[in-house]
């Protein structure tokens, strides 16, 4: 509490973000008194109206996920939150985003529901719009409908979700008894206070329904397929604004491409990495405040979460003036080796391992080739050795998903030990990264990094790209930089 704050007129109490729904208002002390008169005025002499919610195409999948989860479970009472908005500062809350297995197992992106399934039926406990009775939808700066807009009702949650919707404040009764209760943890600090936490039987909840979303539906491919869509425009928007990425660097491009994500999806799938020059040996350089400079390259790492909140996750390494220079071009058609080595390791009973042996073999022979490895390449590529991870960093593929490192919650056995199936989506990432200061490196090499990303279905008989819209290849990254520059 701030001095500020104590002096303030006395106001209606700030509800905690993880509250229920209920007459407490989200006020602060800056907000003008309210007297009975101008409150009952705002109470009259409003008409209806309805929002036209459609029936959400995920209605016949989610009711199939939440029964095999059921099934997992019999007769135990399963809670999943859908959690509540995040303080930015102050009194400022980040735009809200849903739990993933939330929305995977009912398509809501409302905030503070949740989700009980029991013994096979399942209910959404939903904060839906308050009525006109009360001063919520004039007054709460967090959930009245004259400060952030118009919740949709439980009716019509429930008509567009296809499942059955009561008001959240139902919640704490609802989770009373005996049941056998198993809660997804961390995602709402009320939910997580109403029942007794079992780290065991809260675990094993979280690590079923990550393994769950392992292979996807095809309704959930045609969702991943349309983020890499939209997510090659961005970067096309990108390369179409180059003169002024030129005068205003990194920014610009981190800009341009937001604007894409927000246009046609729903958000960025995670903060845009836009690394020029020697910022492109940073893994995660997201704060994206230095110059494109023409002659060096511009390490792109972007992806647009779609509306229904499944991202695309795609690296391109491009040549600031349109063209790579000779050494440039070596080094990316090493890395690109190594990719499509990676690649046509991806195919259904393969080790989830594979594409990263078989890219990382190809890195470890071009710096063999570059006479940068202490040892020979048989003894780099020793798991006991690895010396030539110094210049590679990180593995080569992660799921893909409702987040972009997906399924994470995921067993090692089902996940980083074990194999692909048709519907898995992964991606196949290798980079090579001479830091600036690497002294083991020729000066010429310093400062240089590259990547190049795509997602990567597995299908019956093999694998897809659903990133293949963006060119890869030296000459084709430079002849469509060409037309559009």
């Amino acid at each position: 509490m701030t001095a500020e704050d104590l002096n303030a007129p006395a106001e209606p109490e700030t509800v905690l973000p993880e509250e229920p729904a209920g007459e407490t208002l989200k006020t602060e002390g800056h907000d003008p008194s309210v007297p009975e008169a101008w409150s009952a005025f705002m109470r009259q002499g409003w008409g209806d109206r309805d929002l036209d919610l459609p029936s959400h195409p995920i209605t016949p999948y989610a009711a199939a996920r939440r029964a095999r989860l059921a099934e997992t479970f019999p007769g135990e009472r399963l809670v999943i939150p859908a959690g509540t908005y995040k303080t930015r500062a102050n009194d400022t809350e980040y735009r809200f985003r849903p739990d993933t297995a939330h929305t995977y197992f009912t398509g809501n992106q409302t905030s503070d529901a949740v989700l009980v399934v029991e013994d096979g039926e399942a209910v959404l406990y939903a904060r839906p719009r308050s009525s006109r009775e009360t001063d919520e939808f004039f007054r709460d700066r967090m959930y009245g409908e004259l400060w952030v807009g118009r919740r949709p009702s439980a009716k019509e949650i429930s008509d567009s979700l296809g499942i059955e919707v009561r008001h959240v404040d139902e919640l704490e009764d609802a989770l009373r008894g005996s049941a056998k209760t198993r809660v997804l943890r961390g995602r709402s600090a009320y939910v997580d206070g109403l029942v007794a936490p079992d780290e065991t039987l809260d675990g094993d909840l979280a690590r079923v329904v990550a393994e769950m979303r392992l292979v996807k539906d095809e309704w959930e491919v045609g969702e991943l397929q349309e983020a890499c869509d939209i997510t090659a425009l961005g970067f096309e928007d990108c390369v179409k604004d180059w003169s002024d990425a030129l005068k205003y660097g990194e920014r610009w491009i981190e800009g341009t491409f937001f604007r894409r994500a927000r246009a046609m999806g729903n958000d960025l799938g995670y903060d845009s990495i836009v690394g020029g020059g020697k910022h492109a040996t940073t893994l995660h350089w997201i704060d994206n405040t230095g110059p494109i400079s023409p002659g060096e390259m511009v390490l792109l790492d972007m992806g647009v979460e779609g509306r229904n909140l499944y991202t695309a996750d795609i690296t391109r390494t491009l040549p600031i003036s349109g063209t790579y220079t000779p050494l440039q071009r070596d080094l990316y058609e090493l890395v690109l080796r190594a990719q499509e080595a990676g690649i046509a390791a991806v195919r259904p009973g393969a080790k989830f391992r594979d594409p990263h042996h078989a890219a990382i073999e190809v890195l470890a022979h071009g710096l063999g080739d570059l006479g940068l490895l202490p040892v020979s390449v048989e003894e780099a590529l020793d798991e006991d050795s690895k010396v030539y991870s110094r210049w590679t960093l990180h593995g080569v593929s992660h799921m893909l998903g409702l987040d972009v490192h997906d399924c994470a919650g995921a067993s090692a056995e089902a996940y980083y030990e074990g194999t692909l199936d048709a519907g898995m989506c992964l991606t196949v990432e290798p980079g090579l990264y001479f830091q600036e200061d690497d002294l083991l490196v020729p000066e010429e090499l310093r400062g240089i990094g590259i990547r190049i990303e795509d997602d990567v279905l597995v299908t019956a008989d093999g694998a897809r790209n659903l990133s293949a819209a963006l060119p890869r290849t030296p000459a084709d990254v430079e002849a469509w930089m060409g037309q559009h520059l």
